[in-house]
């Protein structure tokens, strides 16, 4: 069995509201994933700021790569949501210049997971 919809104004305003809801939901989406990668800048510059141990470690240069490709990530997804302006998240987040200086760049292992 077939079924039709309706032809005229009321399958216009079903359509549109099936539209707005659909956009809703991308911008609900885009919002939730741009504060979860805030979120994980946050807690990589906070490992970073808390790290006791010797500058230019092993360990501290994991968690500089680290803080740096989740800063990346983070400017990205501002991006895609319309914000271009990334010197406000330096500024914001008080982001180091030893994490500035490796945006972008990928170490040998890869990006780090997280």
């Amino acid at each position: 069995m077939a079924i039709r919809l309706p032809y005229g104004r009321t399958s216009l305003a079903a359509g549109d509201a099936a539209q707005g809801a659909l956009e809703a939901e991308l911008l609900n989406e885009k919002v939730e994933s741009l504060g979860r990668a805030g979120r994980r800048v946050e807690e990589a510059l906070a490992a970073l700021r808390a790290f006791a141990g010797e500058t230019g470690s092993v360990a501290h240069e994991s968690l500089l790569d680290d803080a740096a490709a989740k800063v990346w990530a983070f400017i990205v997804q501002r991006e895609l949501c319309g914000f271009r302006n990334a010197a406000l998240i330096v500024e914001d987040f008080a982001i180091p210049g030893d994490v500035m200086r490796r945006l972008g760049v990928v170490r040998k292992g890869g990006p780090p997971s997280g």
